[in-house]
């Protein structure tokens, strides 16, 4: 670092994010995307708002916002959704506009959230996962902290049903109760929080366009909430950067949602995949979480996670393992792919572990 570096940035632990690494014989199984390209009228969308990139993206993106509305439950508008560049962008203005006096989320879960806390200098508590790495409820009713919450969990993929939910949000009134949506397509119920914006004027949802709706690579998220939290959210925003969500994105964004058929079916099938790689891995020796995510949270009873990572990656499957806390050191978090995708897989797990096991 630079002798010009801010004390405060010196002090910062930046996100790692997975190993982004392309090319033939490589399959990607480590940032839990969409396997499957978008639908052409998608990236139509995007080619023909590019024809006129010379001028500003709409500052409000309200067709967009209208369209979101329309997928969700009735009685919420345009005027009840912030959209961002990527949900971390709306975390972020989240934490900036309402953490000032402390935020409470889990130990191990989306690795944003403590970045977040130190770029604006918030204090946080982490409460750990219990034995069976669940989020329990109770830790988090009655605490009168403002308390984020990644619903599936990032990590573990395990999920808290809605009346969970809803008895975290009753017994804090007084604080905000922010509920990470990013993998909620992969639930075995559908269950969404949005369904009690209405119910809790202190709930925020955010939702994302990269998981079930392929988009990582547009950037695009949103937050749904009450009206009057929304227009917080706003004001951080225009303070910030009111041309936040590009043309290009917010054409994406639009087109995606007039395709809502073909993501729904996908999902599908990518949590019938989850199932039947779960159950291959269960068979061969490994544990693992209930996950209700894109991806599967697991460890060989022989085979460390580190052992198991870099034999997969010279074998040329990229898959996420995280060092700490120790608890999950031999954990490895494996993306849901395309069948043909996982098929390979587990035939590479396979001769690993009938050579590495002891």
């Amino acid at each position: 670092m630079s002798r010009f570096l801010s004390k405060t940035a010196r002090g910062l632990e930046p996100y790692v994010p997975g190993e982004q690494l392309f090319g033939e014989g490589i399959v990607k199984l480590n940032t839990n995307e969409f396997p499957y390209p978008p639908p052409e009228s998608v990236v139509a969308a995007a080619k023909n708002a590019a024809k006129s990139l010379q001028l500003y993206s709409s500052t409000d993106a309200k067709a967009l916002r209208e369209k979101i509305a329309e997928t969700l439950p009735s009685g919420l508008t345009y005027e009840n959704i912030s959209v961002s560049n990527g949900s971390d962008e709306v975390l972020s203005f989240i934490f900036r506009a309402f953490f000032e006096n402390g935020v409470v989320f889990p130990d191990i879960t989306y690795g944003f959230y403590p970045v977040f806390a130190s770029y604006y200098g918030i204090s946080y508590r982490e409460i750990p996962l219990d034995a069976s790495l669940r989020i329990l409820p109770a830790d988090y009713c009655g605490i009168n902290e403002n308390i984020v919450l990644a619903n599936p969990n990032a990590q573990t993929g395990t999920a808290l049903a809605l009346s969970d939910i809803e008895d975290i949000c009753a017994s804090n009134p007084n604080n905000i109760v922010v509920i990470d949506e990013a993998y909620a397509d992969f639930r075995r119920d559908g269950a969404s929080a949005v369904s009690l914006i209405g119910k809790f004027p202190n709930l925020i949802v955010v939702r994302t366009f990269s998981k079930s709706m392929g988009l990582a690579g547009a950037r695009l998220g949103c937050a749904v909430s009450s009206v009057e939290l929304i227009a917080d959210i706003e004001r951080v925003r225009f303070s910030f950067n009111p041309y936040n969500v590009n043309a290009m994105t917010q054409a994406a964004g639009l087109a995606a949602l007039s395709e809502l058929p073909f993501y729904r079916e996908k999902c599908r099938e990518i949590i019938a995949t989850r199932a039947w790689f779960s159950e291959k891995l269960r068979e061969n020796g490994f544990l693992l979480t209930d996950s209700q995510a894109n991806f599967v949270f697991c460890e060989h009873k022989s085979v460390s996670g580190e052992v198991l990572q870099a034999s997969l990656r010279e074998k040329g499957f990229l898959v996420r393992r995280f060092s700490a806390p120790e608890r999950i050191k031999n954990r490895l978090r494996i993306t849901i792919g395309t069948p043909g995708d996982m098929q390979k897989l587990l035939g590479a797990i396979l001769e690993i572990i009938g050579t590495k096991a002891v």
